[in-house]
């Protein structure tokens, strides 16, 4: 079943080289936060699938889209497909549209790690239940 709240993307493999090659590019203290982040995206279960989805490393339960990264000059977001339905009782997530939310992070601002790396294992449940109860 396609559920339109599904943000579903083909192609996506277990580990995918673009997507190294896209942290290589990077400015070395973003690309360091950025790897950082997309590692606890991979690590979240063996069935994570990766892909480049617009120029940005994109983390996927099978064909669907969970949480993505991208660098901007001075930091770099850490975003959720369905950002708005996750939990965030320390008020770290940005953002306003229908569904996508997300986390900036910089070299000079101090991160909530905790609070994100929940944010990620959690956008990767909701994404595995929307999945198997759809």
């Amino acid at each position: 079943m396609n559920r339109p709240d599904l943000f579903r993307l083909s192609g996506a493999v277990k580990l995918d080289p673009a997507v190294d090659a896209w942290f290589n590019q990077q400015r070395v203290e973003l690309g360091d936060i950025a790897r950082q982040w997309f590692e606890v995206m991979r690590d979240c279960g063996d069935d994570v699938r990766e892909l480049m989805h617009d120029g940005m490393p994109t983390a996927c339960l099978g064909d669907a889209a969970f949480a993505y990264l991208n660098v901007f000059s001075a930091h770099v977001n850490v975003g959720f497909f369905q950002g708005s339905a996750l939990p965030d009782p320390s008020g770290i997530l940005q953002g306003n549209g229908k569904f996508m939310r997300h986390v900036k992070l910089a070299p000079d601002m101090p991160a909530n790690s905790a609070a994100l790396h929940r944010l990620i294992e959690s956008a990767y449940a909701d994404i595995k239940a929307r999945i198997e109860h759809g």
